[in-house]
């Protein structure tokens, strides 16, 4: 295989999350945005939606996991996002938001399951695609499904012979076993260290995920741990878990799309490495 790199983790906010959040931000007329923006985030959209917000000057709330990781709280921050913290499960994240939204009256941006949020991510396999014309296919990872709506609906209708795969965690695989069986299934309670592939796959993302996707590869927290650790040892490269699953799918199936030129989106790369590491020689 020939692989082309999308290096979204050189991202300023460190991830393709910028993409959505500052076509969601910029589209707001004034009275809207003048009220500011919410979401609720584990990290990268938060990130992103409190930097676009900085740059519109406008307000950004953003409502995270109390186990968000530090390097992702120190991001939302630094761009001026008010955070407030909730339960680690999605209902906390939305029953959290919603009162927040009834204090605030800021307009709602999701995660992924915005139609323009699926545009600014778009832009990614757009770029992509301008830069290298002649890939056979393209991988992307899949959690709540905004970053693989936006590179589907881009690469299908610019090339629709290009095959577009999604790689997914073995411990959060709920688009797999959506797209296995034609609904969509939450996710419950989901073990990878992928954080942000944690999500649930969003009822937009899917009906597109369900349409134009070619397949939906799974790799364990093993390859994914591995792949973090070679990109940072052989390239100086800090990519997050989340960012390396599509990469870590090819190396633990090498032989899956032989000969190819393949298109690799790196999605993010907020980590705090030395944590990382610690963990990974415990």
């Amino acid at each position: 295989m020939e692989l082309f790199f999308k290096g979204e983790h050189l991202q300023e906010a460190g991830a393709f999350k910028s993409r959505g959040a500052c076509n969601a931000v910029f589209s707001l007329d004034e009275s809207e945005a003048a009220r500011g923006v919410l979401t609720h985030s584990s990290g990268n959209h938060a990130a992103a939606l409190s930097r676009a917000a900085q740059r519109r000057g406008i307000p950004a709330f953003i409502v995270m996991p109390e186990n968000a990781a530090a390097t992702k709280i120190e991001l939302v921050r630094g761009f001026g996002g008010q955070i407030t913290f909730c339960q680690p499960t999605l209902a906390a994240r939305e029953q959290t938001a919603e009162r927040l939204l009834k204090t605030t009256g800021a307009t709602f941006v999701h995660p992924y399951d915005d139609e323009r949020i699926i545009a600014g991510q778009g832009t990614a396999m757009l770029e992509l695609l301008e830069a290298h014309p002649e890939l056979d296919s393209v991988i992307a990872p899949v959690g709540g499904g905004g970053l693989l709506s936006g590179t589907l609906i881009v690469a299908k209708s610019l090339r629709p012979d290009l095959q577009v795969w999604a790689a997914e965690p073995l411990g959060a695989d709920d688009a797999y076993r959506s797209w296995q069986s034609d609904r969509l299934i939450p996710q419950k309670n989901p073990q990878t260290i992928a954080d942000g592939l944690r999500t649930s796959l969003g009822q937009r993302n899917f009906a597109i995920v369900r349409q134009l996707v070619d397949n939906i590869v799974l790799v364990g927290d093993e390859v994914i741990r591995d792949t973090v650790l070679r990109l940072w040892r052989e390239l100086s490269w800090c990519v997050e878990p989340s960012g390396v699953v599509p990469l870590a799918a090819l190396l633990e199936q090498p032989t899956a799309l032989p000969g190819q030129r393949i298109g690799v989106i790196l999605s993010g790369g907020n980590v705090d490495i030395g944590a990382f590491v610690a963990a990974a020689e415990s």
